[in-house]
């Protein structure tokens, strides 16, 4: 438990923080999801949509430090090859 009101105040703070990280990281997986759905579907146009969208996304989580910039970028990478593999 926290005893001075620094700490209580810290924890007050990490626990909106936490909130809002959460919140960041299920829009990312969102955006990744919808582009993993047009890849399953087949759908070239779609999946080049959904990724143009899920782009900045998974960068914004990369500033804010949701996720690694390294991690990001392999993500975008990843995901960019499979939609360019599709027939």
């Amino acid at each position: 438990m926290a005893n001075t009101k620094s700490a209580q105040k810290m924890v007050r703070k990490l626990k909106k923080r936490t909130e809002i990280n959460g919140a960041r990281r299920s829009r990312m997986r969102t955006f990744v999801r919808k582009v993993e759905e047009a890849i399953a579907s087949g759908d070239k146009d779609a999946a080049q949509a959904a990724l143009q969208a899920a782009q900045p996304e998974i960068m914004r989580a990369a500033t804010k430090g949701i996720v690694h910039k390294n991690t990001a970028s392999r993500k975008v990478s990843r995901l960019a090859s499979r939609v360019k593999a599709i027939a």
